[in-house]
């Protein structure tokens, strides 16, 4: 494994940086409110970052994430990339490609995720192949208020095991807002026979989850890695009894233990974006990341608030929303113990069927080739 990134990766990252820290600063989200930043998403898109993602793979965008997170940039950056750009790059046909991918490329047109798969939704079947009709909705969709494309993620009936996805127009549904803990433009999804159109087979879904669950474990590193740069800069200008806080152990072991957590999240999100963008099994890598956000990401955050003291509260402080956004990041991965209980089902698969194949390479020598086998025995 080499995660050292390309000289395009680390291009659009310093770019990245450099028109986050420009234009996301904290008197202008104070004065944005829960709104989203048109002006910095235009700025992105003009700069050939949200295109970009087309050529950086899955790693590229975790790095340009971090930078968006460490400045809690309100813009839908991570949902319009993984399910749009990445999602339709990867499973789409040739002509979805042609006709959607430029409008998201510059910007012009946004994509989110009605993510996981819900069983609420009725998919009526059109007479034209690959195109149906959506019914039922879904609580929250986030960015949904900003979006002209909503990928929908459907369980293939009650108990199914396969899913499907489908491309819907936001102006063919009803987006009611509501409101997360972190500004997120959100809304709830409402479909009455809305057309849609499938995007890719029975292996999409999985796919399109585990790149969003790196995606969003990039964000949450650079949310993470914010939050204790503010708590740092606050504990060495603060000064109790003639000395800085950042003298006492006490605070020196909080910050030093937020810092390993930050650097799990973060080499767990390059491990697997690195594997997606090689072609190689990243499934339980993206869950290993997405229980690192959740959980260090928590903890992250609220010793960045804690370390802040009683200004730590203060709900106008630049601090407090990389609380906000850390929280909401822990649940929108699903939350520790859910994601946990997930990344164990999906090891014991991974390993019945390394069971499966290693029985096999004993008896077929073009298997045991495949599996790296020789003559029944580990290489």
């Amino acid at each position: 494994m080499d995660f050292t990134p390309t000289p395009e990766q680390a291009a659009a990252q310093e770019l990245a940086a450099r028109i986050f820290g420009d234009l996301s600063v904290p008197e202008r989200l104070a004065a944005l409110g829960a709104a989203t930043d048109s002006a910095l998403w235009k700025a992105l898109a003009d700069a050939g970052l949200v295109g970009a993602v087309a050529e950086t793979g899955l790693l590229g965008l975790v790095l340009m994430l971090e930078e968006q997170g460490r400045v809690t940039a309100q813009v839908p950056f991570a949902a319009s990339c993984v399910y749009g750009l990445l999602a339709l790059g990867t499973h789409g046909s040739a002509e979805q490609r042609e006709r959607l991918l430029p409008a998201l490329r510059d910007g012009s047109a946004v994509a989110t995720g009605a993510f996981p798969a819900h069983t609420g939704l009725v998919v009526s079947e059109a007479a034209v192949p690959g195109r149906a009709r959506l019914t039922g909705s879904v609580p929250w969709v986030p960015w949904l208020r900003e979006a002209t494309h909503v990928l929908v993620a459907v369980r293939d009936g009650p108990g199914a095991v396969a899913h499907s996805l489908w491309m819907a127009r936001a102006r063919d549904a009803l987006c009611e807002p509501v409101e997360l803990t972190a500004p997120w433009s959100a809304g709830r999804l409402v479909l009455d026979g809305a057309p849609a159109e499938r995007v890719g087979g029975p292996q999409a879904y999985e796919e399109v989850r585990a790149a969003a669950r790196t995606a969003f474990a990039g964000l949450q590193a650079g949310v993470c890695a914010g939050s204790l740069a503010r708590a740092v800069e606050h504990t060495n200008e603060r000064e109790q009894f003639g000395r800085p806080l950042a003298a006492r152990q006490g605070v020196q072991l909080r910050a030093a233990d937020a810092h390993m957590d930050i650097e799990a999240i973060r080499v767990t999100a390059y491990e697997a974006a690195w594997r997606r963008d090689e072609g190689l099994a990243y499934r339980s890598h993206a869950l290993t990341a997405a229980w690192w956000a959740s959980e260090a990401g928590r903890r992250v955050v609220h010793t960045g608030q804690h370390l802040h003291g009683g200004a730590g509260a203060d709900l106008g402080h630049p601090v407090h929303r990389h609380f906000l956004w850390g929280r909401q990041l822990d649940g929108y991965l699903g939350g520790g113990r859910q994601v946990l209980a997930e990344l164990g089902d999906v090891l014991v698969e991974e390993a019945d069927a390394a069971a499966v194949e290693g029985v096999e390479a004993d008896r077929d020598p073009e298997v045991a080739e495949r599996v790296g086998w020789a003559k029944g025995e580990p290489v």
